[in-house]
């Protein structure tokens, strides 16, 4: 049952488990990138967003009293423009570019936010940020299944606790995911390998959600964000690095 390749898919999706439940958002950037090493892109990328349903509904239903719902139904909407646009991107575009520019986007406003004395902070929700973050996290979603980067620049405008951060990213990632579990179930990409690596994997995600729950409960809101933003670095450097291999 446990062979080199199944202890090596439940690792991978401990840690992304244990990153997402932490900070809120970041797993896809190590899940599927890893589990594609060992695993074919079609048994990859549905487990890794069937893994994203259950983080999210735990999450949720652990924590449903932070969730920001207005915000959350508001970039929800506002996304669902932004995803054929990036699907688009995606078939047509040019990768090169729109990673380089998506990553330099990122890394700069975060490089911005880790810096500054002062940065910009949103008191309540405001319809052109709510709408704008919404919309590309849409695109990021639809060209290459990284929705949250966007999600997350807009709960630190916000200055949301960690642990309405952490639940309300949720609120957005639940339904967006199973969405896109429908689509690869539509697609018939949905199969017995996934079925068995998903229950396998089902202690290990219980397992880092409850240790990144704890975490995300004894980070201060000033530093949870240094992470939030340190994350946001990782990932824009990420997007940079894969437009220069092309």
């Amino acid at each position: 049952m446990f062979d080199p390749v199944t202890v090596y898919v439940l690792v991978v999706i401990f840690f992304a488990t244990l990153i997402r439940s932490t900070l809120g958002f970041g797993e896809a950037l190590i899940a599927v990138p890893l589990l594609a090493m060992r695993l074919p892109i079609t048994v990859a990328a549905p487990l890794a967003v069937l893994v994203s349903i259950v983080i999210a509904g735990v999450i949720v239903v652990q924590d449903w009293r932070h969730v920001k719902l207005y915000s959350a139904v508001g970039l929800i909407l506002a996304s669902l423009p932004g995803i054929p646009l990036g699907i688009w991107l995606l078939a047509k575009g040019n990768e090169h570019v729109v990673k380089s520019v998506l990553g330099l986007l990122i890394v700069g406003f975060s490089v911005y936010s880790l810096t500054a004395e002062r940065t910009l902070h949103l008191k309540e929700d405001h319809p052109g940020w709510l709408l704008a973050c919404g919309f590309l996290s849409g695109v990021l979603g639809g060209a290459y299944g990284m929705n949250g980067p966007p999600l997350a620049i807009y709960g630190a405008l916000r200055g949301w606790s960690p642990g309405h951060f952490r639940a309300t990213l949720q609120g957005y990632f639940l339904p967006a995911s199973f969405v896109g579990f429908i689509g690869y179930v539509v697609m018939g990409l949905y199969g017995a390998a996934i079925a068995r690596y998903f229950v396998l994997s089902l202690p290990a995600v219980a397992m880092a959600v409850l240790l990144g729950r704890s975490i995300n409960q004894r980070i201060k809101g000033r530093s949870f964000f240094r992470f939030v933003y340190a994350g946001l670095v990782v990932v824009g450097g990420v997007l940079i690095f894969q437009a220069m291999l092309k």
